[in-house]
């Protein structure tokens, strides 16, 4: 059978939170629904522990705490936004375990979301999961299943340009 995963060109995108899978468009903040700074999919999340979705290194960490980019070794861009206008809350309810430049493998711990803190502020905790480098991507599938396991299930595959 043949397997893309096989291929130097071809990369999957694991689930960095367990929850509910959602796309994009249905997002109430149109800078994602739009695909304004990438596309891939959103993550209800109904745990707080954010896992590495791909093996890279840390190239973006917001000093609040709640958007962490992560850029592979093939060199694909991937931003995970925890939230929608949870910059406002200003670092409250969200920790970091990594730093820009640290190495991360699948599965490695790289942020928390307190979700109850979150909800209680009125934010959306909707993650959105982008590849913000679509330029290298010749073709994008996401995987449609409702619900994700973090660091389990596969959410994207991803064939990037030659």
């Amino acid at each position: 059978m043949f397997n893309i995963f096989n291929k130097q060109n071809s990369l999957a995108i694991y689930a960095p939170m367990t929850g509910e899978l959602i796309d994009l468009t249905e997002l109430e903040d149109p800078v994602f629904s739009e695909k304004m700074v990438g596309d891939g999919v959103a993550i209800e999340p109904n745990e707080n522990i954010v896992l590495s979705p791909v093996k890279g290194k840390i190239t973006l960490l917001f000093p609040t705490r709640h958007a962490v980019g992560i850029e592979t070794d093939e060199g694909l861009e991937i931003l995970i936004h925890l939230g929608i206008d949870t910059v406002e809350l200003k670092g409250e309810g969200f920790k970091a375990f990594v730093k820009v430049g640290d190495r991360v493998n699948v599965g490695d711990k790289l942020l928390e979301m307190n979700i109850e803190i979150v909800q209680n502020k009125g934010k959306s905790t909707h993650t959105p999961v982008l590849i913000t480098n679509m330029e290298k991507v010749k073709e994008l599938k996401i995987m449609h299943r409702d619900d994700v396991k973090a660091g389990k299930d596969i959410i994207m595959e991803i064939k990037l340009k030659d």
